[in-house]
């Protein structure tokens, strides 16, 4: 996870590189461990496919150069009225323990027709979450933000003495 002030950074790099005529705006710029996720409105006159031909190149050397500096790559999206299209975005995989009751939940999803394996009804199950709790969501991520924060201004732990602290200029 990382902070709001990392994100803001994050969305000001973007905003530096992308050539003004790929996005009408710059809707969101989120990342995780893995991938940045770059989101803008186009006009709405232009189709998605339309979209991705048109700023193919330009995306592609701006996400070479944001892989490079972040390690991470670098997805698209693009908001048409209300609809979000992502596309060339990562699925990574996660390895989770369930007890016998959270397995059944998913054997129920997967029996029922909501899903194809198990791993589609975890990611229902996610979404369905995401979805039903976002300002609970976003409370905790503001949170753990502040938690970073009174952690980077703690007492250095490291054992070297802050020669700012010492005596001996």
């Amino acid at each position: 996870m990382i902070t709001v002030e990392q994100s803001e950074q994050l969305r000001a790099w973007f905003a530096e590189r992308l050539p003004v005529d790929v996005y009408e705006s710059l809707v969101s710029v989120t990342a995780d461990r893995e991938e940045i996720t770059v989101v803008g409105a186009v006009p709405a006159d232009e189709t998605v496919a339309q979209f991705r031909e048109r700023t193919r190149e330009q995306r592609i050397e701006v996400a070479r150069e944001a892989e490079e500096l972040y390690r991470r790559k670098v997805a698209w999206g693009v908001r048409v009225g209300g609809e979000t299209t992502l596309f060339t975005h990562l699925a990574v995989p996660v390895m989770t323990r369930l007890r016998q009751s959270e397995r059944q939940v998913l054997d129920t999803l997967v029996a029922g027709g909501v899903a194809r394996s198990r791993a589609d009804a975890l990611a229902w199950c996610v979404r369905l979450v995401g979805r039903n709790t976002d300002t609970w969501l976003a409370e905790l991520r503001a949170s753990l933000d502040k938690v970073q924060q009174v952690r980077a201004q703690g007492p250095d732990v490291s054992g070297e003495p802050d020669s700012r602290k010492s005596g001996s200029e």
